[in-house]
């Protein structure tokens, strides 16, 4: 392959040393003939006589002369801007390509030098490893896989062992695994609630939309941390957080006091599981300051937070019957008297007092804009790092927790409509393939054939295509499910959530190029088109199994005649779950609109069926589909007890349940649906 490479270059120097000195030319022709031929193009200022001259008689050999003279300097100006811009251009795209490029460990430089002595030249060959294996497909757990290809720099995100830093903050580790689980548990609560559908073209799906770019940053920050070899056991952030703070009441002062307060609202809404009663009381006037006119709608929705008028109510609330371990005021309008006993209540509770503001009888610590806690009378001691959040994060974070949707489905327009089905059109324009080596020739009858329900893997011949870039396997996969194509901006928001895109274009680039290039290498096919700044697979070379899927849903959702049969095809199309095992952040949309209309294709062959018992084997496919699905669950008990097997269902009912309560979701899906004699009919489990 290097080879070929350098035979490529060296066809490509003479023209490229040619555009060179046409340039060169060009830029120093043109003022060096004006100042041979006529001189400087301002030899002075004019005098007044002169002036005056020009006025009475403007049009002269001379004046004209200057005038052409003038008007061809401002054209070599114009020219040498214009090679200046292009020329700072590419020496940024470079400088952006080189951050790209992995330094080499002490081996790889050694062995490359040893190598190089030896053979007076530098020979590369392409490493290919084994595809990472996914991770445990763990919907509840929330921790994205770690990806192939190498982390981002640290001007783009900082990652470390304590924290993360994304776009609107900084979270503890153990505080951003806590947001992703509760993305994944929001996802498995919209599969537990969603009730099958006829299939219609365009069906609207309810509470399919993505969740907001925060949440998506944070699991891609997790995804690009690298994990201890020993990962510590959970903690209790929220239980830490109280012992960082003093028991005698604070108050924070400096530009990180909103921020911080926004981290102590986020820690308090996470620690639901782990402390069941409320743990934090907040002021009106605090939240209103914190999340702005969010915050009472925000809020309210909130089980953990408790909402006091002033400090006068929050003292009742502490001396409750389960006082909460935190409270938060804003002081700027409160009485110093009320803030100091509800500070001695709070602390005989065990809990700790946080003031947003004027307490003059309190002790002050300063708050920095990175989250660090400075104590003034203890210069010398350590200084903590809490959350913080602006106001953005702080809100779309909070919104996903808090989140609760609707058992039934509303009838709103699609939020993930389902991609239209592809077949093979006109051939695009294709670039140039020239120095790729080996090529394999093509026949004009060979498709190549890219299987994305289950693991994402690209075929050649039946064989595996080694990829070893993890950023490869998703543009593959994010181009299967958008048959349409996409553009750079967004592939690079996908694949990278939260990063500039400054400094992706170069990463994008060079996943793509290492992509075809392994392609072309393999097979001699060009598979990705690139036209108009949009990326899009060519369906003339590459079979995709979920354009299948799709041409199927939508055979079934228009078919008149022998609809069982339609709606088999569209169960028969489906193997596994999109990407199966992935954690990508894009992916849980598309993912879900899609494991939807199999199960509506499950739901009506059963419904279809006389005979109970072939109707109980297909209710039993859609629940291997979706283990998580109440209604499926329901539908499966009630035809159970139907054929009389009632001990069948209630095992079913109460493995389900279990596994509901495994998975960390609340069943309150479950009772509404059921009566008192049959509730153990309406809901049946499979081990999800």
């Amino acid at each position: 392959m290097p080879a070929r490479r350098v035979e490529v270059r060296d066809v490509r120097w003479p023209r490229q040393l040619m555009s060179l000195l046409v340039v060169l030319a060009l830029l120093a022709g043109p003022p060096a003939v004006l100042l041979f031929l006529i001189g400087p193009p301002v030899s002075g200022w004019p005098t007044t006589t002169q002036m005056q001259a020009w006025v009475q008689q403007p049009l002269t050999e001379e004046t004209l002369t200057a005038a052409l003279t003038i008007g061809a300097w401002l054209l070599w100006l114009l020219l040498a801007y214009t090679v200046t811009v292009r020329a700072v251009t590419r020496l940024q795209a470079t400088a952006a390509w080189l951050r790209q490029v992995p330094l080499p460990t002490p081996w790889q430089a050694t062995a490359s030098g040893m190598a190089g002595a030896a053979v007076f030249g530098v020979t590369t060959h392409p490493v290919t490893t084994a595809a990472p294996q996914p991770p445990p497909p763990s919907s509840a757990a929330g921790s994205p896989e770690q990806p192939a290809d190498a982390t981002p720099t640290p001007d783009d995100r900082a990652v470390s062992d304590d924290g993360i830093l994304v776009p609107g903050g900084w979270l503890p580790r153990d505080t951003a695994e806590s947001v992703a689980a509760a993305a994944a548990l929001l996802w498995l609560r919209r599969r537990r609630d969603y009730r099958p559908r006829p299939l219609t073209p365009n069906a609207p799906d309810a509470h399919t939309a993505r969740l907001p770019p925060a949440v998506a940053s944070v699991q891609a920050a997790l995804a690009d941390a690298t994990a201890p070899s020993h990962a510590p056991a959970p903690t209790d952030s929220f239980t830490a957080l109280v012992g960082v703070l003093p028991t005698g009441g604070l108050r924070l002062s400096g530009p990180g006091t909103l921020p911080i307060g926004r981290g102590l609202l986020l820690t308090a809404a996470l620690a639901r599981h782990r402390h069941p009663t409320p743990t934090l009381v907040v002021t009106r006037a605090a939240l209103t300051d914190l999340l702005g006119p969010d915050a009472e709608p925000l809020g309210a929705r909130l089980p953990q937070l408790t909402i006091a008028e002033d400090p006068g109510d929050a003292v009742r609330i502490v001396e409750g019957a389960a006082p909460p371990r935190m409270v938060i005021l804003a002081g700027d309008d409160c009485d110093a008297d009320d803030v100091t006993r509800l500070a001695g209540v709070t602390a005989a509770n065990g809990g700790r007092l946080v003031v947003l503001g004027v307490w003059p009888t309190g002790q002050t610590w300063h708050a920095a804009p990175t989250g660090h806690l400075h104590d003034p009378t203890h210069p010398d001691n350590p200084a903590p790092r809490l959350c913080v959040l602006d106001q953005v994060t702080a809100v779309d974070l909070l919104t996903v927790i808090a989140h609760r949707e609707p058992t039934t489905p509303s009838p709103a327009p699609p939020s993930t409509p389902l991609p239209q089905a592809v077949t093979p059109g006109p051939r695009l324009p294709r670039q140039s393939t020239r120095g790729a080596p080996h090529r394999r020739p093509a026949a004009s009858h060979q498709r190549l054939h890219l299987r994305v329900l289950g693991e994402p893997t690209l075929l050649i011949d039946g064989e595996p295509l080694t990829i070893r870039r993890s950023a490869a396997v998703q543009v593959l996969a994010f181009l299967a499910a958008h048959p349409n194509g996409a553009d750079t901006r967004e592939l690079t928001a996908a694949i990278w959530p939260g990063l500039p895109r400054r400094s992706l274009t170069g990463r994008l680039y060079t996943t793509l190029s290492d992509l075809r290039g392994a392609i072309r290498t393999a097979s001699g096919l060009h598979v990705i088109d690139h036209t108009d700044d949009r990326y899009r697979l060519n369906p003339a070379h590459v079979d995709v199994d979920l354009w299948h899927l799709h041409a199927a849903i939508q055979q079934a959702a228009t078919t008149v005649t022998d609809t069982a049969a339609a709606w088999r095809a569209v169960r028969d199309a489906y193997p596994a779950d999109l990407a199966a095992g992935r954690t990508w952040p894009w992916l849980d949309p598309i993912r879900e609109v899609t494991r939807r209309r199999v199960i509506d294709a499950c739901a009506a062959l059963a419904d279809s069926e006389n005979d109970p018992r072939r109707a109980l084997v297909l209710l039993q496919d859609g629940v291997d589909i979706d283990p998580y699905n109440a209604d499926l669950h329901a539908r499966l008990v009630t035809t159970l007890t139907a054929i009389g097997d009632h001990e069948a269902a209630n095992q079913l009912h109460n493995r389900y349940r279990r596994a509901l309560a495994q998975a960390g979701i609340e069943d309150e899906s479950l009772d509404h649906r059921a009566t008192s004699s049959t509730i153990t009919s309406r809901n049946s489990p499979s081990q999800p």
